[in-house]
């Protein structure tokens, strides 16, 4: 296995490269009851480069937040498309069931979509929606939280259990993930599941664990893909500058997710 080589555009036809988050993302905070408003103008004072867009009648909560504001007097549900289009974190100061039927219409997938977060109007917990990995909206949430004293509220199943996140592995290194969607589905179930992951890291950075708990015991590391013995994996997570054979993704269907760390990121 280790002397079969092919370019990157004889992988799948289906491979996709998952988008790296913007050095600083473009939040929008949104209200549209007079609590929310004042949450959401306490947030903006600690997030200078946010914007604010409340309902109309709210403005004047607003008096003194340096922030760029718009307000809107019609349906809410009409300034949903422009925020999708435009910002990349949504934060709503609205009921989460409220936000549900907003988003829905405009819905896309993962790498399109922005992150989407639910701020209660107490401040007290901070829930992403949407594009909690790949959108950032768990890790805008975390932040959120430590800025209103609040909790974030994470249900993906790799931050629940504290394990690898396969579609955003290595992101803050400046990795590049390169599989087909189901391989990225199949090895993230893996991972969550606890069945047995090999890790195999031939290039970049070795600090890509920053959890302060071990690596689970379910994921195994090696230095070389020859190392493996691939039938006993249920997925294999490869980080490597080496070429990517048609074997080796015909070999692991639908268990094989390739990370390309930059040039010069030594092992």
């Amino acid at each position: 296995m280790s002397g079969m080589t092919l370019s990157d555009a004889q992988a799948p036809a289906a491979a996709v490269s998952l988008p790296t988050m913007a050095a600083v993302p473009r939040v929008v905070l949104i209200a549209i009851t007079k609590h929310g408003a004042q949450q959401a103008a306490l947030l903006a004072r600690q997030l200078p480069t946010a914007s604010l867009c409340v309902a109309e009648k709210f403005v004047p909560l607003l008096a003194g937040v340096p922030n760029p504001t718009r307000s809107y007097s019609g349906p809410t549900r009409d300034e949903v498309a422009a925020w999708f289009a435009k910002f990349d974190q949504l934060v709503f100061f609205v009921s989460l069931g409220a936000v549900v039927r907003l988003i829905a219409p405009h819905l896309r997938t993962k790498e399109e979509d922005p992150g989407v977060l639910v701020v209660d109007e107490a401040g007290q917990f901070v829930i992403p929606v949407l594009s909690g990995h790949v959108g950032g909206a768990n890790a805008f949430a975390q932040q959120l939280a430590e800025l209103l004293g609040g909790m974030a509220v994470l249900t993906t199943a790799s931050d629940v259990g504290k394990t690898i996140a396969v579609d955003i592995l290595g992101r803050e290194l400046g990795w590049r993930v390169q599989a087909p969607k189901i391989n990225i589905t199949r090895a993230s179930g893996a991972v969550v599941n606890e069945e047995p992951v090999a890790v195999v890291q031939e290039a970049g950075s070795p600090h890509w664990w920053t959890r302060p708990t071990p690596l689970p015991a379910n994921i195994q590391r090696f230095t070389r893909l020859d190392e493996v013995n691939l039938s006993q994996f249920k997925a294999v997570l490869w980080i490597t500058h080496a070429e990517v054979t048609s074997a080796h993704w015909a070999q692991l269907h639908e268990r094989l997710v390739v990370y390309r760390p930059p040039h010069g990121q030594g092992a």
